[in-house]
């Protein structure tokens, strides 16, 4: 069998292409999407009237929010972005499964008294709530066994506040599932008919580690985000990943550096994209984060499919003291490490290809210099991807509407 690369010239929106995956998401073409938080949400949404297919690998790596309680409680990966994702690929019409939907939205109050949410928790389980009744049977057995699998293994003073029902089933799941995530995430996405794949880049339950400028170590994404705690002064000169050693601490030294490895079946889904996208997001927590897994650079290069950056076009508190050239640069090297290359010597063609921004109307760090842009290896293709209505974000369809145009 012969192997043939064909190139061709794109038009960007290209509105026949587009119109085309939209008759027909069923067959849309494999988007894969590097990603994690919220920012990825609309845009989600927004794919899925054109692809069926869209593949999204979300970090694992929160620390903040409800997801830190389920982490501290279980020494799991975080699960909320993963939930998230999958709830914004559902299918909540009545062809789905609309009560499904709701019960995994839903969140217990964060005023109410803990006896009367456990109260409530322990009759979500038994299947007497007015949410868990809605749902049809079996489906209402599996996922009232999945809570009552977590309500045994619970801590007694286990603080459920504000917690998602979503966040707490899968972690019931997780638990049951010899604390595996692909599985219970794969059965969770029949359930609510998930139009398009959701996977953990790796299932592993570790932390990010930052070193700063400034010689100053961070432990934890809610420290780097800039969102749960203040935003931070010295810019990031190196992060990886770390798991706890010892204590009860968060000091920096009670972890320890790891490179947990991609597994074969991420692998092949890379493998099989049509399109690599870096999506808007926190630039490190949800976006660099996703590569520092041993084996996603190299995933990348081996694929030859295009591979496109699309930066924020609005302040990042973790892109502190960066520029949109070093941005690009810092994506590039983290590619590049896992080839056990050094800077000078990254194949660029191979890991990155087009930055995707809208200069007359994004507010990128630095400014937008298309020559250092290119003297980096890259195209850049500057349009039209912000609206009156979406600013100072991009704009759901203008994006993916370009994103496509480029399949």
């Amino acid at each position: 069998m012969a192997e043939v690369k064909v190139s061709r010239i794109a038009r960007v929106p290209d509105p026949l292409r587009v119109r085309r995956y939209q008759k027909a998401p069923e067959v849309g073409p494999r988007v894969l999407f590097f990603s994690g938080g919220s920012a990825l949400t609309g845009i989600a949404r927004t794919l899925t009237r054109y692809t069926y297919h869209s593949i999204h690998l979300v970090t694992p790596f929160d620390s903040g929010g409800s997801s830190a309680k389920l982490r501290d409680a279980f020494s799991m990966p975080a699960i909320g972005d993963l939930r998230s994702r999958l709830m914004a690929l559902a299918d909540d019409s009545v062809l789905g499964h609309p009560e499904i939907y709701r019960l995994f939205t839903h969140r217990l109050p964060s005023e109410a008294r803990q006896e009367m949410l456990h109260a409530t928790l322990r009759e979500l389980a038994a299947g007497r709530h007015p949410l868990s009744l809605a749902v049809a049977e079996p489906m209402r057995t599996l996922i009232c066994h999945q809570l009552g699998f977590l309500i045994e293994a619970m801590p007694a003073d286990f603080d459920l506040r504000g917690a998602s029902i979503g966040n707490l089933i899968i972690a019931g799941g997780y638990l049951n599932h010899h604390q595996q995530l692909d599985q219970i995430i794969f059965l969770f996405s029949k359930l609510v008919h998930v139009r398009g794949t959701v996977r953990a880049i790796v299932n592993a339950a570790c932390h990010l580690a930052a070193t700063l400028e400034d010689g100053g170590k961070i432990v934890g994404q809610h420290r780097i985000t800039g969102k749960e705690v203040a935003p931070l002064e010295s810019p990031i000169a190196h992060i990886g990943l770390a798991t706890k050693t010892s204590g009860e601490d968060d000091e920096s030294d009670s972890y320890q550096p790891v490179r947990p490895q991609l597994h074969a079946n991420n692998r092949q889904l890379i493998d099989s994209a049509e399109l690599i996208c870096f999506p808007p997001g926190s630039f490190y927590s949800s976006v660099i984060a996703n590569l520092l897994p041993s084996g996603v650079g190299r995933a990348v290069f081996a694929n030859p499919c295009p591979k496109v950056y699309v930066p924020n076009c609005c302040p990042d508190p973790e892109q502190t003291g960066r520029t949109l050239d070093q941005l690009v640069a810092i994506l590039l090297t983290t590619l590049c490490a896992d080839l056990n290359l050094m800077s000078n010597d990254c194949p660029t063609e191979g890991l990155l290809n087009i930055v995707l921004i809208d200069s007359q109307r994004g507010d990128y760090p630095g400014g937008v210099s298309v020559p250092a842009l290119e003297r980096l290896g890259v195209t850049v293709i500057d349009t039209k991807l912000i609206t009156e209505n979406s600013a100072p974000y991009y704009d759901n369809e203008l994006l993916v509407t370009a994103l496509l145009s480029l399949v």
